[in-house]
């Protein structure tokens, strides 16, 4: 059982927690992350979900991703998660996320990496990840199209590739 901090439409805390696959009350909302691990070839690190998931069954999604737990923050979720699924081990300590988008129950914050993993050396979860691999973002948007990767917007997928050597939204 997974159980969520419960936080109001400004991402204040409300103090209440929430337990994973019930319906959210007007006005609830939870933390996800997403983290993006990209190589040095600019191709972006991609894992296949198991076919037992409940949702979105042996698709393929970014370098790892889910809920942030009760007591955590967004960094430590996305450590969490990255190393959980991936068997990588990163300190989230002093990385803060490259963006946050919000969707209709929630804040997602994305956690962008440029490091030189080789998918081999990967410890993959069992039940979470059946493969993991490098892919470019003409193949990305070609495995959105044919219904293989998670239905991202192709604007969200084009951002991500070109946010992911950014450090800063501005440029001063």
């Amino acid at each position: 059982m997974e159980i969520w901090d419960l936080f109001d439409l400004h991402r204040r805390p409300l103090g209440r927690t929430h337990e994973r696959g019930k319906p959210l009350a007007e006005g609830e909302y939870h933390v996800s992350v997403h983290v993006a691990v990209f190589n040095s070839a600019g191709e972006l690190l991609i894992q296949r979900r198991v076919p037992t998931k409940k949702h979105w069954p042996n698709m393929w999604d970014m370098s790892a991703a889910g809920s942030v737990t009760a007591g955590e923050d967004s960094p430590t979720g996305a450590e969490r998660e990255l190393f959980e699924e991936l068997g990588i081990r990163v300190s989230f300590e002093n990385i803060r996320p490259s963006f946050t988008f919000n969707y209709s129950r929630g804040f997602g914050d994305v956690y962008i990496l440029n490091e030189d993993i080789d998918p081999e050396s990967l410890t993959l979860q069992p039940e979470e990840v059946t493969d993991a691999r490098y892919a470019s973002l003409d193949e990305v948007l070609a495995m959105i199209d044919s219904g293989e990767f998670l239905p991202y917007h192709e604007s969200f997928i084009r951002f991500l590739f070109d946010r992911r050597h950014e450090t800063e939204a501005y440029k001063s």
